[in-house]
């Protein structure tokens, strides 16, 4: 795992737990025995708390256990094998006194983060300014897969208009970012909230060194709940254009399928009428008949034609 120590990030198979009275940021999994013993042992934290970081459906909480703070967030990804789809993961942040612990079941995800922290490692002060740090890295990831959807969203649009798009990949992809935008809309409304709560505890003189911070976060959050509505009103009308395009096209095969009936309704009846067997029809003794009522069905049929050319309906 990654261990963030005296200005600098190392990789460590084993958990080493310095003395909380020294700054120290770790990003691990619960998988290490040691740690999950500590955790349990020493910070007496109850087997509710680990049962909230394994759960799949936990939703964004924040929870106090004696000097323990613990915030479950959430970090989206794009599925690897559905566009626009996400999977989505438990990152836990578990704080105590000088001692920040990033937990999460995915070794790519902790990677990541251990990553992006690692860039601001030298803007970290506290243990509540790296918890704010990791907050605001799982919010960014947030707004880079709006910024996603949104980009998308355009190539969509002019994708409806094109004919040789699929119209069954144009509305997975519209669904896929729906139901993303609505999750992104949900963990940043969670998110908030947590927020609030975690900066509410925060001693007085940590609560003003920040403030600002904290506002920056409120504002980010704000931002997404308010991105993904506005696109979840546009893929709306992307839908609505989508259908209305198909149900166009509907009307335009229905429009030519009965322009060729209309073509050839009055030649059916002249060809039915001679189909009679009546004794006394006076055509059937004429020489050129047969020539006669060919010419007169090609008239009709070219005039119909015509006609439904000027009218643009073939």
């Amino acid at each position: 795992m990654y261990i963030y120590a005296d200005n600098k990030i190392v990789r460590s198979k084993e958990i080493i737990i310095r003395d909380t009275a020294s700054h120290q940021v770790i990003f691990t999994t619960l998988k290490n025995d040691s740690l999950y013993h500590w955790l349990k042992d020493e910070l007496h934290l109850p087997e509710q708390v680990f049962e909230d970081i394994n759960e799949e459906n936990q939703s964004i909480i924040y929870e106090e256990y004696g000097e323990v703070k613990v915030l479950i967030s959430k970090f989206l990804r794009f599925d690897s094998e559905e566009y626009l789809f996400y999977e989505e993961e438990n990152v836990a942040i578990l704080s105590f006194k000088n001692l920040l612990l990033v937990v999460s079941q995915n070794r790519e995800i902790l990677t990541f983060l251990s990553q992006k922290f690692q860039k601001r490692k030298k803007k970290s002060k506290s243990a509540s300014y790296a918890a704010y740090i990791v907050l605001d890295i799982l919010i960014d990831n947030l707004i880079d897969l709006t910024d996603t959807i949104d980009d998308t969203l355009e190539i969509i649009e002019n994708d409806i208009l094109d004919e040789k798009i699929l119209e069954k990949k144009l509305q997975r992809d519209i669904y896929f970012a729906r139901r993303t935008l609505n999750k992104i809309k949900k963990i940043s409304s969670q998110e908030a909230d947590s927020i609030n709560k975690f900066y509410n505890r925060l001693p007085l003189p940590e609560k003003k060194a920040l403030k600002y911070e904290i506002i920056d976060l409120k504002e980010h959050t704000l931002f997404l709940v308010n991105e993904s509505r506005e696109l979840l009103d546009r893929t709306g009308y992307l839908l609505n254009l989508h259908m209305g395009m198909m149900s166009n096209k509907m009307n335009q095969a229905m429009q030519k399928l009965a322009s060729i009936s209309l073509i050839f309704l009055p030649i059916t009846f002249i060809v039915g009428n001679y189909g009679m067997n009546f004794k006394f029809m006076p055509e059937l003794d004429l020489k050129y008949g047969y020539a006669y009522v060919t010419l007169a069905n090609i008239f009709i049929a070219g005039a119909i034609y015509l006609w439904l050319r000027k009218k643009r309906w073939i």
